[in-house]
């Protein structure tokens, strides 16, 4: 980032959220860099770089879709970048019809199942070779969060052989495609969705193409407030989109920067606490779809495809030897079957709604908040009061803890402490400083955390706890002779610390832990050797891996986490801080960062390059390539694998080797980002007929309802927007924060940020009681005027937004206590993901205290009922049920 020309910080407030981090973009501006935040709140942030631009929350798609209209317009896409390096060249079945031509909707929409059959999106003359595999609805696909399975690979293409118009001339092309789909994205309706105007969207898209092409790059940076949206993967594809037409990836100072804090976020996507992926963003198994080792290998990677993904099978086998070691044989398919099948979506949100649904009996919080953190507090605290039992890990007696005594439901007289029959089981949990381990954080950086201090009184690590509970688990189990016990049995669960490791007596070795992750050979002559690269794994059960991606960190057996070379070493690449994955590479695609002769774009920007003398590539960094593959090689694509890879396929993880402008697999709510609304807003969708994502996970449930949105009878009840944010002060839901008095001090009370004009029109006093309600719950709060909020004229009219920071809760083992702002945020989601929508909302906002007791409760259900409000209440797929879905009309040149 300290390379970048210019910095876009969208979706994040990274001074305040990532303040180490954010000493980079400071730094980066020091030696020239623009830096610019596109924020509806003016922040910390803003204060300290070149411009903010206030935009309305959820609204991104459009601002970056107007980027890219401009950037194609204006001629000032970086072409030879683009035909070598993306599929713009690349041409899509000729039955595909856009948005433009549907009213707001992809072709293969079904709305009687509410998703998309992706078959029309798919290349041409890939959609009968695709179709052999087992075909699926894009309905399926979301009730299992597909599109965020693929990780590291990317969605698997039957083939590597695609067709292609290299003068971009053809309709069917990718690149004409993306032209038709934006030309409506103008910064005039950029100005009406977003609320920026258009001096400033030209000050914006000025920054950005000015420091991008030969000489310089731009760098995008987002965080969770990209991603808690019904478009959140979308918003990550169009800046993707954005950039790949900028070449700005794989080129040092390029790229989009996810910004990952607290609790090892990547390494907890890495090696999943998601319920859809194995270690290495492998996906989990299907029931009745990946029965067998060969339908799962076939399902996720094929050997006629381009790109490393392809040996996805020497992944998978590793890992299960690494699991079961000696009881993983090729005649049981190196114990596959004692793998979990997914039936389903099982996120934290489905699950919720099983639980009130008593199908869930016990429940283990991991550093988990929900009865403050998560959407919908009312409904996630009413769930738990369902349990038979529940395990709480953490450092203090958080809400999630205490809720049967204290909650807001107890309060309310929704729930009595006497009717809860749920046996709460607390157990202490070590701090971060008590333990030792890796996080992984932005740029796939694993560091080594040495432990400061041991954990005080019963208190344990989260290795240390599922080690021994393992052990237990096990020791009751030793005589079973059900088949259903061997996989516990069977583990590799042998991890002892020795003397001079960073753990106690009895408990697992994180190193030891490590070096199983990083993979060993386990036979031939090097059995026992540290693996270096992942590229020596192999599918023949001689090698095993935790997580492939991982490979490397343990080389030579050596913690490459815990490398401390300062200022990372004498390379520009500062390789020797930390390891990042895969193979401490630090600029993924680097390969992109030379032109298609492989000579660097400039002398400035040069990363890697292929040496000529040497014939293969050298550079600043591990390069991302196949080291002797030469820059004009044409391999047969039907070789499958890295050995298909022509000596331009930049993106060798990819199946045909190109960053995709255009999704034709893997993304279940559209090959290209288009804009709608949240689920609710203040704004009719200013593009389509279609109000919001037609692909959105909804809940309709009375103890979810949406607001009625958009002009619609009743919206005026809700008439303003909400946002959540964090704060430097406090650390997500406060389990540790509101502990300890003197971060209390700096923050003692939950507030509300509004404008001057929005306090002047609802009679709000400057901190005083303000008292907030959405279509689900009430809360209260301080208010706090600022000149910060900003009124945006939307389609004519102003719209106001409240800033609600979400880190209160009402536990009073706590220095101090306040409302949670994620009382109000509803249960809708991403399909990609199966991420909530929580930073945007529809609420109103009136002077003094909220209700108590009973109270409380009339007021919200006096709300619901004056706006009409129900479960189908913006719960329908499509915002015109008359409308016909017709088949999308036939283009010449295809």
């Amino acid at each position: 980032m300290a390379n970048a020309d210019c910095i876009v910080i969208q979706g994040s407030n990274m001074a305040e959220c990532h303040p180490v981090g954010f000493q980079w973009v400071e730094e980066a501006r020091a030696r020239g860099a623009t830096v610019i935040h596109v924020d509806p709140r003016f922040t910390r942030t803003s204060a300290v770089v070149d411009k903010h631009i206030a935009i309305r929350a959820g609204s991104d798609v459009a601002l970056l879709g107007g980027l890219i209209n401009y950037v194609i317009t204006h001629d000032l896409w970086f072409k030879e970048y683009v035909v070598a390096y993306t599929n713009a060249a690349t041409l899509v079945n000729g039955d595909f019809a856009d948005t433009e031509e549907l009213g707001g909707l992809f072709s293969g929409f079904d709305p009687a199942l509410g998703g998309y059959d992706l078959s029309t999106w798919a290349y041409a003359d890939h959609g009968t070779s695709d179709q052999a595999r087992p075909a699926e609805h894009g309905v399926s696909c979301s009730a299992r969060a597909a599109g965020d399975e693929h990780g590291s690979g990317g969605p698997v293409l039957a083939h590597a052989r695609v067709r292609r118009d290299e003068t971009l001339q053809d309709p069917c092309t990718v690149f004409q495609i993306l032209k038709r789909h934006y030309a409506r994205y103008t910064p005039e309706m950029v100005r009406d969705i977003c609320g920026i105007s258009e001096a400033d969207f030209a000050y914006l898209a000025r920054a950005v193409t000015m420091n991008s092409g030969h000489e310089r790059t731009t760098c995008y940076a987002y965080a969770v407030g990209w991603t808690q949206h019904t478009l959140g993967a979308q918003f990550i594809r169009a800046a993707s989109i954005l950039q790949l037409l900028l070449g700005n990836v794989g080129r040092p100072g390029g790229g989009i920067m996810a910004l990952r804090g607290h609790a090892s976020i990547q390494g907890s996507t890495d090696i999943p606490t998601l319920f859809n992926l194995l270690p290495g963003y492998l996906p989990m198994p299907l029931a009745g779809r990946t029965d067998t080792l060969d339908e799962y290998l076939d399902s996720i990677a094929s050997k006629k495809a381009k790109g490393f993904w392809a040996n996805a099978d020497t992944y998978t086998v590793s890992l299960l030897k690494a699991w079961w070691g000696d009881a993983a044989r090729a005649d049981n398919d190196w114990a596959y079957d004692y793998l979990p099948r997914m039936t389903g979506a099982h996120g934290v949100y489905q699950i919720a709604t099983e639980m009130l649904d008593d199908k869930v009996e016990g429940y283990f919080l991991i550093g988990q908040n929900p009865a403050v953190g998560s959407a919908n507090g009312r409904l996630q605290r009413r769930a738990i009061s369902h349990l038979k039992w529940m395990v709480v890990r953490d450092f203090n007696l958080i809400e999630s803890a205490t809720w049967w005594k204290d909650g807001p439901e107890i309060a309310s007289g929704e729930l009595r402490t006497e009717d809860i029959a749920t046996e709460v089981f607390f157990l202490p949990a070590a701090g971060h400083a008590e333990k030792a381990g890796t996080f992984t954080q932005t740029q796939r950086l694993l560091q080594w955390r040495h432990k400061a201090v041991d954990p005080p009184g019963d208190c344990q690590s989260e290795l240390d706890f599922f080690y021994q509970l393992g052990q237990r688990i096990r020791a009751k189990l030793a005589d079973s002779t059900d088949p259903r016990d061997r996989p516990l049995l069977d583990l590799t669960w042998d991890y002892p610390a020795g003397e001079h490791d960073e753990a106690n007596p009895g408990e697992a070795s994180p190193e030891k832990v490590l070096a199983e992750i990083n993979g060993y050979y386990r036979t031939g002559p090097s059995a026992g050797e540290p693996l270096s690269s992942y590229t020596q794994l192999r599918a023949d059960g001689s090698t095993i891996a935790g997580c492939w991606i991982y490979t490397g960190v343990y080389a030579g057996g050596v913690n490459h986490a815990a490398d401390r070379v300062p200022h990372g070493g004498p390379g520009r690449s500062q390789s020797q801080w930390g390891w990042a994955w895969p193979a401490n590479r630090r600029i993924l695609y680097n390969r992109a960062s030379a032109d298609p002769d492989g000579k660097p774009w400039s002398e400035r920007k040069k990363w890697v390059w292929w040496d000529e003398e040497q014939r293969r590539w050298t550079g600043d960094d591990v390069p991302d390539f196949v080291l002797d593959r030469a820059p004009g090689s044409r391999p047969d694509p039907d070789l499958g694998g890295p050995a298909a890879l022509a000596g331009d396929d930049a993106f060798i993880m990819q199946s045909d080797g190109k960053g995709w402008l255009f999704a034709p697999k893997g993304m279940v709510d559209g090959p290209l980002p288009t804009h709608y609304e949240p689920q609710e807003s203040p704004a009719a969708n200013a593009l389509y007929p279609q109000q919001q994502s037609p692909a959105r996970i909804i809940f309709p449930r009375t103890d979810n309802l949406s607001a009625p949105s958009a002009g619609a009878p009743g919206s005026e009840v809700y008439p303003y927007v909400f946002t959540t944010y964090r704060m430097t002060e406090h650390q997500t839901g406060g389990g540790m924060s509101r502990w300890l008095p003197y971060l209390s001090e700096l923050q003692p009370e939950m507030f509300c940020e509004v404008s001057p004009a929005l306090a002047a029109e609802r009679g709000l006093e400057p901190y005083g009681w303000a008292t907030v309600i959405s279509a689900r719950a009430a809360i209260e709060a301080r208010v706090l005027v600022t000149d910060r909020m900003t009124p945006l004229v939307i389609g004519g009219r102003a719209v106001h937004h409240v800033g609600l920071p979400w880190h209160w809760g009402v536990s009073r083992d706590a220095v101090i206590t306040g409302d949670s702002a994620n009382n109000l945020t509803g249960m809708t989601l991403d399909p990609n993901a199966q991420i909530q929508e929580s930073k945007v909302g529809t609420c109103d906002i009136r002077p003094g205290r909220r209700p108590r007791g009973e109270q409380l409760l009339r007021l919200v259900a006096d709300y619901q009922a004056r706006s009409g409000a129900t479960t189908a209440t913006d719960n329908q797929r499509i915002t015109d049920p008359a409308r016909e879905i017709v088949d999308p009309p036939q283009r010449e040149g295809s």
